[in-house]
């Protein structure tokens, strides 16, 4: 049982505080993912299939992390992918997660399904930005959420190309999880076992959905499961003329967000992507994919002299970090190992996992021989 922050070493100790700390649904919302959670659990355990092989006597007293991805120079090699509904986890969400992007300068990234408005975000976080688009329906909504970034000078805009209709997300279909919750007999005796979690959740500002609740009223104020949002709220029709409209009218750093083959890497440089996530969506949508890192090689070799590549999903370790960096991507991303760290105790947490990846980091590049994540590459690795 973990009662404070000082008692914690990692991510898995945050993944149980968390679990100690949030009502079952919203915990095993953060935790689930599709079907079976087979992509889920190969997303970390792909890195366990590759072996660093360190230098020694390189002199390493002076360590440099600092990469530049999406135009943005960060200080470390590893931003906050963007996620949904952060206000559900704690009742400081979106401000908690970007006030520590800002201690850390690295890149920040915010949710369609934020809980916190993009003007607010936009004038009280100064770190780098990233906008994550879900294409919607509504076209005034797409467009809108556009706009809004444009006018808070955001840095980059992801459009996720994974969510044409939601994942099998079984977890959620047995905990009855909705947004917001539904205030059921079941709902409450959870909320009962957890009195700290619902009397700030009952007690702070009502949840919304910041960036939909003008247009839409599913998700802030009629109870609805995230997939079905997927399924029923966003544009199936969506396609590559429609991702290349999206970058013309932003105009500024576009990343597509969900690529996972190299046909598809090639093709979103053809519509003037600056930079692709590959990604599975954390697992919670095509169960018995492959994991990004899987797939980090071959895309890396096609397009990664092209386009900025970023490997977001599975990560745990500094090791994993260094091993995708290895591969050739510029940066790594997540949101799992933040959303344990935010739901367990807010913006001190999402401090602490931040700062136990980085000392992961220094003292990892040290052992490894690497003053800078330039100095990384595949001579480091070997593949089983």
């Amino acid at each position: 049982m973990f009662k404070r922050l000082d008692t914690i070493r990692n991510v898995d100790d945050f993944r149980l505080m968390a679990k100690q700390r949030l009502p079952g649904p919203i915990f095993h919302y953060i935790d689930g993912a599709a079907d079976d959670e087979i992509t889920y659990r190969r997303n970390t355990a792909a890195f366990d299939d590759v072996d660093l092989v360190p230098s020694v006597l390189a002199g390493v007293e002076d360590i440099d992390m600092s990469t530049t991805v999406m135009g943005q120079k960060i200080d470390m090699p590893l931003f906050l992918s963007p996620t949904a509904l952060q206000r559900l986890f704690h009742h400081d969400g979106e401000m908690a997660v970007g006030r520590a992007a800002e201690k850390f300068n690295t890149i920040f990234g915010v949710s369609s399904l934020g809980s916190v408005s993009i003007e607010k975000i936009g004038q009280e976080i100064s770190s780098p930005k990233l906008f994550q688009l879900y294409y919607h329906k509504d076209k005034g909504l797409t467009r809108s959420m556009i706009d809004r970034c444009k006018d808070s000078g955001f840095d980059a805009l992801a459009l996720t190309v994974d969510t044409i209709v939601g994942g099998n997300r079984e977890r959620d279909l047995y905990t009855g999880f909705t947004t917001p919750p539904r205030l059921t007999l079941k709902s409450l005796l959870s909320f009962a076992a957890h009195p700290a979690w619902a009397f700030n959740y009952f007690t702070h500002d009502e949840f919304e959905l910041s960036q939909l609740k003008d247009y839409i009223t599913e998700g802030t104020s009629v109870s609805i499961s995230v997939a079905d949002y997927f399924s029923k709220m966003l544009d199936q029709s969506m396609d590559w003329k429609a991702a290349e409209e999206v970058n013309k009218y932003w105009g500024k750093e576009f990343v597509l967000k969900g690529i996972m083959s190299v046909e598809d890497a090639r093709r979103a440089i053809d519509i003037g992507a600056t930079a692709i996530m590959v990604s599975n969506h954390g697992g919670r949508q095509l169960d018995g994919s492959r994991s990004p890192f899987d797939q980090l090689a071959e895309i890396v070799d096609a397009v990664g002299d092209k386009i900025d590549v970023i490997c977001d999903g599975g990560i745990r370790r500094g090791t994993h970090i260094l091993k995708a960096l290895s591969v050739g991507a510029k940066a790594c991303s997540g949101g799992r190992l933040y959303l344990y760290a935010l739901a367990a105790a807010g913006q001190p947490g999402v401090e602490k996992a931040l700062s136990l990846l980085k000392q992961e980091l220094v003292r990892d590049m040290k052992l490894m021989g690497c003053k800078s994540v330039k100095d990384l590459t595949r001579e480091n690795l070997r593949f089983r």
